[in-house]
């Protein structure tokens, strides 16, 4: 991305649960680069539900698949009650999702960080709460 485009993701918050820390750092460096301001990122469900709740304003979020084998669909689920908007990034085909997130845009992995960045610019920026 140019570098004015590297500030399109501004004023953007998102959530990375990624549990491979390299993999996490690198992504959320990346997305930062691209102007967004990175939540976390987090490793488990558990820290990733926490994150949702407590958050005041959640724009987009990256979640891997699998989480040291835990599936993250509670926290898609935690993201898809609040409105917040979320990509897949996962090595796992089509197959391995449930139909419920068939809508649910995937990037593989590794990430391409200038393809996902501008996915998540398509995301509708909103200043919504859960308290909203």
């Amino acid at each position: 991305m140019s570098g004015a485009a590297t500030s399109k993701l501004r004023p953007r918050r998102v959530l990375v649960v990624e549990d491979e820390y390299l993999l996490a750092v690198d992504l959320a460096r990346s997305l930062e680069r691209f102007g967004a301001e990175v939540l976390g990122p987090v490793a488990t469900v558990e820290e990733a539900l926490a994150m949702i709740k407590d958050a005041k304003v959640i724009d987009g979020a990256v979640l891997d698949i699998n989480l040291n084998g835990v599936p993250v669909y509670p926290v898609a689920e935690a993201l898809q009650q609040r409105g917040a908007p979320f990509i897949f990034a996962s090595g796992y085909d089509a197959t391995a999702v449930p139909a419920r997130f068939d809508s649910i845009p995937r990037v593989p992995k590794p990430v391409d960080t200038e393809a996902l960045a501008r996915r998540l610019m398509a995301f509708t920026i909103t200043d919504a709460s859960p308290d909203d």
